[in-house]
């Protein structure tokens, strides 16, 4: 083994160390995907010891917990810091409230809260769904806001440590300005259109998390012709590192203009056991330029699936599982992340694109 490698190994095997409060101690920026069962539930934390988490899975006390152990337990924080909301469906929203009570939330961003049911046509005394949206309206933070595109969320910087920011690129079928120098998309004028979605996951936030030259895009449960408008006729986000599957792996997503314009190294698909990972993702995410990893949640176990990544690459294989993660931690220098999945002893590290 060369001297150099033998370097890289070493290196990477002090990084992989127990993580508690890692971000905080060694200006390394952490991602979790927390198994909310097919929900959205995914944890930073940065280098400053900032938390921000995006979703937070379904109403109940198993998913809230899984979150607070996530949080407490591995990650060491005593407070979320930012609770951002992508939209108003119960896998993403509903188990704010059951979190709130385990743990303070300090400031809560979404769309604004609907009046009635966002999948439904707009009706006046909708009581059914005051029921379901109550708690989350109710529980206890520092402070709420509404997110708009092109807005950033005010994270704190490190001395001396690569540059942080965590940008709206979308909310509510509107979009952030194009990067400086965007050009037209190449791809622009490829895909195809699918029938308009009433739904709310149309309406989803979308962000972009910039670390140096790290990038991280979550899209929420953003539908195909929205994806599709994110990136055409200018790409909006440019390529990027890690991918996280839109809409848990559904076909009412991935729209391959957004897969094969963003070119992830690596994808994380927040899917259930019986839930997402669609052959047409799969195939996008496997055509797509430069895709190295595919990672799930879970293996799907569906009879008409004939489609998952390895089984290396997944966090919980059996169907009735323990709730494993997924972390990917980024080296101080931003040119480097290492995906680990503790559970499973699996570990795996990538350079960064570099080129933005």
């Amino acid at each position: 083994m060369k001297k150099s490698l033998r370097c890289l190994v070493l290196l990477l095997a002090c990084w992989m160390l127990p993580r508690a409060g890692a971000g905080l101690a060694n200006h390394a920026l952490d991602i979790y995907w927390n198994d909310v069962e097919g929900g959205g539930a995914t944890l930073i934390v940065t280098p400053a010891g900032e938390s921000i988490l995006i979703d937070a899975g379904n109403p109940g006390s198993r998913d809230s917990g899984r979150i607070y152990k996530t949080a407490t337990e591995v990650a060491g924080l005593t407070k979320i810091d930012y609770l951002v909301t992508t939209h108003f469906h119960g896998d993403h929203y509903g188990g704010a409230a059951d979190l709130a009570a385990l743990i303070p939330i300090g400031h809560v961003i979404n769309n604004g809260v609907p009046d009635s049911d966002p999948d439904q046509p707009p009706r006046d005394n909708d009581t059914a769904w005051q029921t379901r949206i109550k708690p989350y309206r109710d529980f206890k933070a520092d402070s709420r806001s509404i997110i708009h595109p092109g807005d950033l969320i005010p994270l704190k910087q490190t001395d001396g440590g690569q540059k942080l920011t965590l940008r709206c690129v979308a909310a509510k079928q509107k979009f952030a300005p194009p990067p400086p120098g965007a050009g037209p998309n190449p791809l622009n004028g490829q895909g195809v259109q699918h029938p308009y979605d009433t739904s709310d996951n149309k309406n989803s936030i979308a962000l972009v998390l910039d670390y140096g030259p790290f990038r991280f895009f979550d899209g929420g449960d953003l539908t195909w012709n929205v994806e599709g408008e994110l990136v055409c006729p200018t790409n909006r986000v440019g390529k990027v590192d890690v991918y996280q599957v839109d809409h848990h792996g559904l076909d009412l997503s991935n729209n391959p203009l957004i897969v094969h314009s963003l070119e992830p190294t690596i994808s994380v698909m927040n899917n259930g056991p019986r839930k997402g990972t669609a052959k047409s993702t799969i195939d996008a995410l496997k055509s797509s330029p430069g895709i190295l990893a595919m990672y799930q949640m879970h293996k799907n176990v569906r009879a008409d699936i004939e489609d998952n990544t390895t089984d290396d690459l997944i966090a919980n294989v059996p169907e009735q599982c323990s709730g494993n993660y997924i972390l990917l931690t980024v080296w101080p220098s931003g040119k480097f992340y290492t995906v680990t999945i503790p559970a499973a002893g699996y570990t795996r590290t990538y350079t960064t694109r570099l080129i933005k």
